[in-house]
């Protein structure tokens, strides 16, 4: 395929919603979208930088340009994306963070998408989602500043870093709560166990599962959103059959809730960003701790310690005393 015609087929999306480390990943996958890039766009000043933009004096929203090919994905379909990341009744930010650089705008690139972008408005509001007003601005899209290299895909680079801030910022739970799970999606990127196991509460075969005698080096990250949950030191064999852990690498990734399944009383354990079913823990484990997490597989992707850097999970080296 000859570069002009991609270059030429080439569109651009700029949206702002809240903080950029959380406007990246909704967009980057999708089959079309070229890149990604977070920066700031409105403001009054040239190159502006991070710290002056949070301050709020140069009338910079914080926003992410997507590039995309309009004849592999819609302009359209880029806006309901967009809708579903943001709350776009509060006008003073999002989620816990607050102030005119983190309001919500739609930056338009033309007048077919300023058409387009009103469109999708008046459809949120006249759909009655939302009982407060619709606030997002729909602007005319100025010249667009990257923001620094250490801002860009920052969900990769930091994982662990930014899982945390969206866990804590109300983001996921202001998502979760308005609009649900779409599972076809989730089932798409999961082979047929792996969707049993985390989304219908499934079990898989003891001893016939990829982990339970797994000895190598790293951290299990849930299957589906890729939060880290568990670490090889804390590994053990219980000889049950599934990958045992004494303690999650951090305890707020996980919530427990009673399980009354099967004429048993068990807990059980889900991921918190995801609510991914892990499994069960037990008040059997060894000391001091005293605990078993008994879990699937299936609900886990395994990291060797010398993939960390490579798949943005650098902060977990310092796990290991050799690394």
């Amino acid at each position: 395929m000859n570069l002009l015609d991609v270059t030429n087929r080439i569109s651009f999306a700029t949206f702002a919603g809240g903080c950029f480390w959380c406007m990246v990943s909704p967009f980057k996958q999708l089959k079309g979208v070229i890149n990604v890039v977070s920066g700031y766009i409105g403001g009054h000043t040239e190159n502006p930088t991070y710290k002056e933009v949070c301050s709020g004096t140069t009338g910079h929203f914080e926003a992410v340009q997507i590039s995309f090919d309009p004849n592999q994905i819609s302009y359209d379909k880029l806006l309901e994306i967009f809708w579903r990341q943001i709350d776009p009744t509060d006008p003073g930010g999002q989620f816990n963070d607050r102030g005119q650089s983190y309001q919500t705008a739609i930056f338009y690139h033309g007048e077919k998408q300023h058409l387009k972008a009103e469109a999708s408005k008046q459809a949120l509001i006249e759909s009655g989602h939302f009982q407060r007003p619709i606030v997002t601005k729909i602007l005319p899209a100025t010249i667009f500043f990257p923001a620094e290299e250490y801002h860009q895909d920052f969900h990769e680079k930091n994982h662990f870093r930014y899982s945390l801030y969206r866990q804590g910022s109300g983001r996921d739970e202001f998502i979760n709560k308005n609009w649900p799970i779409d599972r076809s999606q989730i089932k798409s990127r999961l082979t047929d166990l792996q969707y049993h196991v985390t989304q219908e509460n499934g079990t898989e075969p003891p001893f016939q599962n990829e982990y339970w005698n797994n000895e190598r080096e790293g951290i299990y990250v849930d299957v589906v959103s890729g939060e880290p949950l568990f670490c090889s030191n804390d590994k053990f064999n219980s000889g049950c059959g599934w990958p045992s852990f004494t303690k999650p690498i951090v305890s707020t990734s996980l919530k427990e809730k009673a399980d009354l399944s099967h004429g048993m009383t068990r807990t059980e354990v889900r991921s918190k960003e995801a609510d991914s079913h892990l499994g069960h823990v037990f008040p059997d484990g060894p000391s001091p701790n005293v605990l078993r997490y008994c879990i699937n597989s299936s609900s886990l992707r395994f990291i060797p310690k010398e993939d960390l850097d490579r798949e943005g999970y650098s902060e977990f080296r310092l796990l290991f005393k050799d690394t």
